[in-house]
């Protein structure tokens, strides 16, 4: 007996639209591993159709006053505490998430995120008048940057939804917005709930695989093109928008170092890491993936970590006890078991390391040890629940060695030594630091990194900034 999929359409100038050709892709629970939904696979005619919906809608929506879209982004995040259960049904569904963690780690602070930039929409001021030239008075002033394309991932699919819509709605942008092709329920859901809200075209929503977000990164309507992906990805957008000189706003990958020195509470270091780097399976680019200890106390914290990860459980949305579910899809799965498979000889795994169950995606918290800096799985992104182990000597090693990589996104240091902590924020190559702590984030401050793991920034004013244009306005004293 087959059971009748549900069906997710685009969401195109204020109307809810099948795509253009009528082509569908399947989205699957990857709890279950079962396709539970259809949703558009958009062409060229449904880019250009979204294109010109969030132009027509530019004008109108630039020129309202910072005090209007406040009040817009203020309803919308009352609106999404009021339908928290369904955006987290829809979240889950999309993902396989633990249904209490979804519930208390990601709906406060995205509505706490889309009232930050409520607030940010009445910061758009510019530098204070001046006469820089005799007789005449310059002003500076921060416009929006027009259409924005938008690519949001699947390893969270509505929070990163809001760290795109909200600087740029609050800006003054208009927006046309792409889940991943394997996690669009959510971002559907969030559609309904904005265009109600806000005018029609502000906001919009194609589902549609990697072709589609080509096209819409290539298409000579948007001023801007923002993603949250995977290096490959990142650097096929600038590629293509560079073409017509688009901005572009890249939050790639990431490969978190944790150094982890001989004075370290061992016992709140590994639990608080163990958590880091396994929370969400960890598909995370800012996971707490790759723990550098020194090797006074390596073996003791290597022992107390595999034990940390024999403790964590994963399983299915409904179970209380889980920490994390399963990993996205069945190529994520098959990419972590690959960097298992191929660990050389010297590399240890301690915990884990093995997929679990025959149901869904599900890949059990892993610890590898024994590992040098040239191995494959500390170069690159795993992106599953795997935390990899080094023994450092000194101080200019750790360093060394946690910037040996290409990406630069988020670290952290641990450590009872102020000094030791301090010299370490400045000389680790990542755009951010935690010391003593890692992952926590804040509206109020930036998210984003160097190197490969991108360019400009999340949250914080600097994300608001990113989604604006400075014009410089000069006139004359004399009539």
């Amino acid at each position: 007996m087959s059971t009748e999929l549900r069906r997710l359409r685009n969401y195109i100038g204020g109307e809810f639209k099948d795509a253009a050709d009528g082509r569908t892709t399947e989205v699957v629970n990857p709890a279950t591993g079962e396709a539970y939904a259809t949703a558009p696979l958009s062409g060229q005619a449904d880019v250009d159709a979204a294109m010109a919906a969030a132009a027509e809608a530019f004008p109108g929506w630039r020129d309202t006053t910072p005090a209007e879209r406040q009040k817009a982004l203020l309803k919308i995040a009352d609106a999404f505490e009021e339908r928290a259960e369904e955006l987290i049904a829809a979240e889950v569904e999309n993902t396989g998430k633990p249904v209490g963690l979804t519930r208390s780690e990601e709906i406060p602070p995205m509505v706490d995120q889309i009232r930050f930039f409520a607030g940010a929409a009445r910061m758009l001021e510019g530098r204070s008048a001046g006469e820089y030239m005799e007789g005449l008075t310059s002003i500076v002033r921060r416009e929006p940057v027009g259409v924005c394309a938008q690519v949001a991932p699947w390893n969270y699919p509505m929070m990163m939804a809001v760290w795109k819509f909200a600087p740029a709605i609050a800006a003054g942008n208009t927006v046309v917005l792409k889940p991943s092709d394997t996690t669009p329920a959510s971002t559907v859901l969030i559609a309904e709930i904005i265009g109600s809200i806000v005018p029609k075209g502000v906001f919009n929503v194609i589902c549609g695989d990697r072709e589609t977000g080509r096209m819409m990164v290539e298409h000579e309507t948007p001023a801007m093109a923002s993603i949250t992906g995977s290096v490959r990805a990142g650097i096929q957008v600038a590629e293509s928008a560079s073409k017509d000189v688009k901005r572009v706003h890249l939050e790639l990958g990431g490969k978190a170092p944790v150094v982890v020195f001989e004075d370290t509470d061992i016992a709140k270091a590994v639990e608080d890491i163990s958590v880091a780097g396994y929370f969400n399976a960890g598909q995370d680019c800012t996971a707490a993936t790759r723990v550098l200890v020194h090797e006074s106390i390596h073996d003791e914290f290597v022992s107390a970590l595999a034990k940390a990860a024999s403790e964590t459980k994963t399983g299915q949305p409904d179970d209380e006890d889980v920490l994390f579910g399963p990993l996205n899809n069945p190529n994520q799965l098959k990419q972590v078991e690959g960097f298992i498979d191929r660990l050389p000889a010297h590399a240890r795994v301690e915990a884990g390391g093995k997929r679990v169950g025959d149901k869904g995606y599900f890949y059990a918290p892993t610890v590898v040890s024994g590992l040098k800096q040239t191995d494959e799985i500390i170069q690159k992104e795993v992106f599953g629940p795997v935390i990899t182990v080094q023994s450092f000597s000194d101080e200019e090693q750790a360093v060394e060695w946690a910037n040996g990589v290409e990406y630069a996104l988020a670290s952290s240091v641990w450590t009872k030594d102020h000094g030791r902590a301090m010299r370490m924020s400045k000389k680790l190559d990542f755009g951010c630091v935690w010391i003593n702590t890692h992952i926590p984030l804040v509206a109020e401050m930036p998210h984003g990194g160097f190197k490969k793991s991108g360019y400009g920034k999340d949250l914080s004013g600097y994300g608001f900034e990113d989604y604006t244009r400075i014009k410089h306005v000069m006139t004359s004293l004399e009539a």
